[in-house]
């Protein structure tokens, strides 16, 4: 598994915006969504850091828009999410540990 995917918060960053029904989040709109699905409020100095680490890393892009920062995933970010899901489905499915 590549370190992206090591980072738990980055998983579901890349979850919520696989998700978004358009594609992709505002930084507050995904914010939320995840302080919502933790029940508990992330520190934006951290929540950032996280997101421009995915964006460095090249698996969400970034863009502006008026004035808010949209995301989405990127090609190889939908990827990873989909190769993740898949090794989730197969475990729970066999029970295998590995």
């Amino acid at each position: 598994m590549s370190k992206w995917l090591q980072s738990g918060r980055r998983r579901d960053m890349c979850v919520l915006l696989a998700a978004a029904e358009d594609g992709e989040l505002r930084g507050q709109q995904l914010k939320s969504r995840l302080e919502s699905h933790y029940d508990d409020r992330i520190d934006p100095k951290s929540f950032y850091g996280s997101l421009s680490a995915l964006v460095e890393a090249g698996f969400v892009e970034e863009r502006t828009e008026g004035i808010h920062d949209v995301y989405r995933l990127t090609e190889s970010g939908q990827r990873r999410v989909r190769d993740h899901y898949e090794w989730l489905r197969e475990r729970l499915e066999s029970g295998d540990e590995a």
